[in-house]
C-alpha cells in the first residue's frame, strides 16, 4: 500500500486548517497531561528521591507539599507557550510530507515515519526553549521550595527568562538541544509510524467508510504514543538531566541527591547512566511517561481529527470554496 492508498480527511483539507487543528489538539493534550509530565520529571531529575520513587507515591506528595498550581502545574506558562505553535508547525511539516510521498507513490510506513523526523525537526526551534524553562520550572516547583532543592530558585516564568539571559546567556535556552532531538525525532517517527498503522488496522476491522467510533480512535492514538513512550525513554532522561543539571550550588542549596554531571553527548550520556544506574536509571520515569505519552497522543489525535472535520463541515475562512475556484 502506498500513501496515496489512504483516503484520509487530512489529504484533502487545506493545510491551514490541519496546521490549527493540530495547533488545537496538542495544545489540548499537553495541558490535560502537564501534571504528569510533572511527575515525570521529578522522577527523572532526583532519581535518588525515595518521596517519588512510584508514580502516585510522587504525584500525591507533590500536592500535599506543592499544592496544584505550584506543584504539579509549575512549568505551566512555557509548556502552553510552546505547544500550540510548536504543534502547529509540526503537523504542518508532517501532512505536507504525506501529500509529496502520496504524489510520488512512496510506502506508507517511510512517509509516516520520515514526516514525523521532519516534523519535530522543524518545530523544535520553537518548542526546545519551552521545554528548557518548562523543564527547570517543573524540577524546581514554587519559588523558595522548603520541600525540594532543585538548585533553581526562580519567581516565576518572567523571572525564569530573565534570569537565564543574564547569567547564561540565550544559549542556555537550547541546553539539551541535541538530546531533545535524539529523544524527540525517533519518538515523532515512532508514534505516528505506529498510529497511522493502527489506525489503517481499526479501519479495517469497522469497514472502510464507516465511522470507527471514539473509542477505537482513542485507543490508536494511545497505542502510537504509549508504545514509542517506552522505546524512547532513557533518551528522555538524558535530555532532563542535560536541561537541569547544574556543576555548582546555588544560594538555595544543591539538589537533593548526588548526580553525576553528563556529558553534552548522549552516547556518552546513556553510557554514564548505565554504569552508575543501570536500568533503574536509563528508564526512571517510564510509567508517567507510557502514560502521559499514551493519553496525550490520544487526546491530541483525537480532538486534531475532531478538530479538523468540524472545518471541513463549516469551512469558517472559506478555504474549501476557495480551493475549489482554483480548481476550476
Amino acid at each position: 500500500m502506498t500513501a496515496d492508498d489512504t483516503d484520509s480527511l487530512s489529504s484533502h483539507s487545506p493545510l491551514a486548517y490541519v496546521v490549527l487543528s493540530g495547533g488545537i489538539g496538542g495544545a489540548t493534550g499537553d495541558s490535560v497531561m502537564h501534571s504528569l509530565d510533572t511527575v515525570k520529571t521529578r522522577q527523572q531529575g532526583a532519581p535518588h528521591a525515595l518521596k517519588y520513587r512510584s508514580m502516585l507515591r510522587a504525584y500525591s506528595t507533590l500536592y500535599l507539599e506543592e499544592g496544584f498550581f505550584r506543584g504539579l502545574y509549575a512549568g505551566f506558562t512555557p509548556a502552553l507557550l510552546g505547544s500550540f505553535p510548536a504543534t502547529c508547525m509540526f503537523f504542518g511539516t508532517y501532512e505536507t510530507t504525506k501529500r509529496i510521498g502520496a504524489y510520488y507513490k512512496a510506502p506508507d510506513t517511510f512517509v509516516h515515519l520520515l514526516g514525523g523526523l521532519l516534523g519535530d525537526l522543524v518545530s523544535s526551534v520553537w518548542y526546545v526553549p519551552s521545554e528548557v524553562l518548562k523543564t527547570r520550572l517543573q524540577l524546581q516547583g514554587r519559588h523558595n521550595n522548603p520541600h525540594f532543592y532543585s538548585g533553581y530558585n526562580y519567581r516565576g516564568f518572567n523571572d525564569a527568562l530573565k534570569t537565564i539571559y543574564r547569567k547564561e546567556g540565550l544559549g542556555a535556552l537550547f541546553f539539551g538541544y541535541k538530546a531533545t532531538l535524539a529523544r524527540d525525532l525517533p519518538f515523532s517517527g515512532l508514534q505516528f509510524a505506529f498510529y497511522e498503522k493502527f489506525h489503517q488496522w481499526a479501519q479495517d476491522y469497522v469497514g472502510h467508510g464507516k465511522d470507527m467510533g471514539v473509542g477505537l480512535e482513542l485507543l490508536t492514538g494511545a497505542a502510537g504514543g504509549g508504545l514509542a513512550g517506552i522505546i524512547t525513554t532513557p533518551l528522555d532522561v538524558v535530555k532532563t538531566r542535560l536541561q537541569t543539571q547544574i556543576t555548582k550550588p546555588t544560594s538555595v542549596g544543591g539538589p537533593t541527591d548526588t548526580r553525576v554531571i553528563l556529558s553534552d553527548s548522549v552516547l556518552r550520556s546513556l553510557a554514564t547512566i548505565w554504569r552508575t544506574e543501570r536500568f533503574a536509571g536509563l528508564f526512571s520515569g517510564v510509567w508517567p511517561r507510557f502514560v502521559w505519552t499514551s493519553t496525550q497522543s490520544s487526546i491530541m489525535l483525537l480532538l486534531y481529527q475532531t478538530a479538523l472535520k468540524a472545518f471541513d463541515v463549516y469551512d469558517p475562512f472559506n478555504l474549501e470554496d476557495h480551493g475549489r475556484q482554483k480548481l476550476q
